[in-house]
């Protein structure tokens, strides 16, 4: 299964983005995380394959929405309110599986989109 992420760009702080991430075949959970320079990647949000669940990293709760559509085998992150400590590359995964485990421990990833926030 190959993810094919979209929907990054230049944004100023208090905007908003919304990145998609296409699948080729059926995946499970699927989530994102992001990578800024110089630190590591970091998870951001999941959702379950049924999209009754969803976990989002402290750091965005109550700004991003993680939803999905089955029927397009794609995810979306709705970021609201975005701040410049957003900016990253965000990498869409997701699992061959039924899994509870939702952070960690995904199978197929992304190229990554590149989300800058202005101050």
């Amino acid at each position: 299964v190959q993810l094919q992420a979209s929907g990054g760009g230049l944004v100023q702080a208090g905007g908003s983005l919304r990145l998609s991430c296409a699948a080729s075949g059926r995946t499970y959970a699927m989530g994102w995380f992001r990578q800024a320079p110089g630190k590591e990647r970091e998870f951001v949000a999941a959702i379950s394959w049924s999209g009754g669940s969803t976990y989002y990293a402290d750091s965005v709760k109550g700004r991003f929405t993680i939803s999905r559509d089955n029927a397009k085998n794609t995810v979306y992150l709705q970021m609201n309110s975005l701040k410049p400590e957003d900016t990253a590359v965000y990498y869409c995964a997701g699992k061959r599986t039924i899994s509870t485990i939702l952070k960690t421990e995904y199978d197929y990833w992304g190229q990554g989109t590149q989300v800058t926030v202005s101050s």
